[in-house]
C-alpha cells in the first residue's frame, strides 16, 4: 500500500483526497519508481479543476523524481536507479507508482531529486518555447508574462545565457525583484503601468517578435497588442481561464501575425527528444547558467494549501512536494 492523491470530482484543492492503494508489480517495459519530491505545477489545477478533463477517478501530478524501486520485463532500468519524469502519464502526487521507462530520464550526478522536480516540466517547457517553438537567438527581445513564476524564473535565465533580452510582466515589486535577478532585462507592473506603452517605450516603438503568454485571457489581447508585423503570440497557459474566441481577421489587422498553442507532450513525442530536451536542460543547470531555486515545501499532505497559494499567486519560483 502507498499513499497517493486522487481526486474523484473535479472543482476546487478540497476535491484532492489523500488515499492508501494497492501498487502492482510493473508490466513490462514499466518500473515502479519511489518519489524523493513531487514537482508542483499550474497545469496540475487544470486538471483537478476540469479545465483539462480527465477520466474519474484518477490521480494527479506529472512531474516527480526518485530511485527506481522495481523493473519489469524488458525496461532497460536497475533497480537504484535516479530518474525524473514529466510526461509519462498522471498521478505523480504519490509515494510510489508505476510509470513507462521509455518516459523517465537517468538524472545526472551534481542535481539532487529535489532539484529534479522542480525543474523538469518547466525547464523542458522553456527549452522548446524558446529553442523550437520561435528560436531565441541573441540580440533578439521577447516579452514574458508570469516573469516571476516557475517557467518564468528559468527561461529568464535562459534566454540571458544566450545574450536574448527579456522583457517581463509582474503583479508586485517583490515578484519585480524575483525576475530581475533571474535573468530579465525589463520589468513591468501590470497592475501600476501599461504593459503596451511599456513594450513600445523600451523597444523603441518596434515591439516584439514573440511574446510568450502562459496566463492567457487577462493578457491575451495586450499580447497581439505588444507584437511587431508578423509576430508570433505563443500561448502556452490559462493560468488566469482561457481567451475568448479569436476572429482570425484580428491576426491580420494586427500586422499578419502569427500564434501558436504548443503543449509539452508534443515537443517530447519521442524517446529522442525527450532525451535531448532533458540533456539541454540538465547541460544548463550543471554549467551554472540556469539555477534551479526551490522557494515552496509542502508536505504531501498538505496539497490542498499548496493548490491555494499557486492559484493565489503566493508563491516564486519552484514548489515540490515532499512525500
Amino acid at each position: 500500500m502507498v499513499q497517493a492523491v486522487r481526486i474523484h470530482k473535479t472543482g476546487g484543492p478540497e476535491v484532492m483526497q489523500l488515499e492508501e492503494i494497492d501498487l502492482e508489480p510493473p508490466a513490462p517495459g514499466m518500473v515502479t519508481v519511489a518519489n524523493r519530491a513531487i514537482g508542483l505545477n499550474y497545469i496540475d489545477t487544470y486538471h483537478r479543476s476540469g479545465l483539462y478533463p480527465l477520466p474519474l477517478p484518477t490521480g494527479i501530478g506529472l512531474e516527480g523524481a526518485g530511485e527506481v524501486q522495481a523493473v519489469g520485463e524488458g525496461a532497460g532500468l536497475q533497480v537504484g536507479d535516479r530518474v525524473a519524469y514529466c510526461s509519462a502519464g498522471f498521478g505523480a502526487y504519490a509515494q510510489a507508482l508505476n510509470l513507462p521507462a521509455s518516459r523517465l530520464v537517468k538524472i545526472p550526478d551534481g542535481i539532487d531529486f529535489e532539484q529534479a522536480a522542480a525543474c523538469l516540466l518547466k525547464g523542458q517547457t522553456t527549452e522548446y518555447l524558446l529553442q523550437r517553438t520561435y528560436t531565441l537567438k541573441a540580440g533578439d527581445t521577447c516579452l514574458f508574462h508570469a516573469a516571476a513564476g516557475g517557467v518564468g524564473t528559468l527561461f529568464g535565465q535562459w534566454a540571458k545565457s544566450i545574450g536574448a533580452t527579456v522583457i517581463g510582466t509582474v503583479g508586485s515589486q517583490e515578484k519585480a525583484e524575483q525576475a530581475l535577478a533571474h535573468g530579465f532585462t525589463h520589468i513591468i507592473n501590470y497592475r501600476t503601468e501599461d504593459v503596451v506603452q511599456r513594450v513600445l517605450e523600451i523597444t523603441n516603438g518596434q515591439k516584439v517578435p514573440v511574446v510568450y503568454d502562459g496566463v492567457g485571457k487577462d493578457t491575451f489581447e495586450m499580447s497581439l497588442d505588444c507584437l511587431a508585423p508578423r509576430g508570433l503570440m505563443v500561448s502556452f497557459g490559462n493560468a488566469s481561464g482561457a481567451p475568448e474566441p479569436l476572429d482570425l481577421q484580428t491576426l491580420a489587422n494586427k500586422g499578419s501575425l502569427f500564434i501558436t498553442r504548443p503543449t509539452m507532450l508534443t515537443y517530447t513525442l519521442t524517446t529522442e527528444e525527450l532525451q535531448q530536451s532533458s540533456d539541454d536542460l540538465f547541460e544548463r543547470v550543471l554549467s551554472g547558467a540556469v539555477r534551479i531555486e526551490i522557494n515552496q515545501r509542502y508536505a504531501l499532505a498538505d496539497v490542498q494549501q499548496a493548490h491555494r497559494d499557486l492559484e493565489g499567486r503566493k508563491t516564486t519560483g519552484s514548489t515540490v512536494l515532499i512525500p
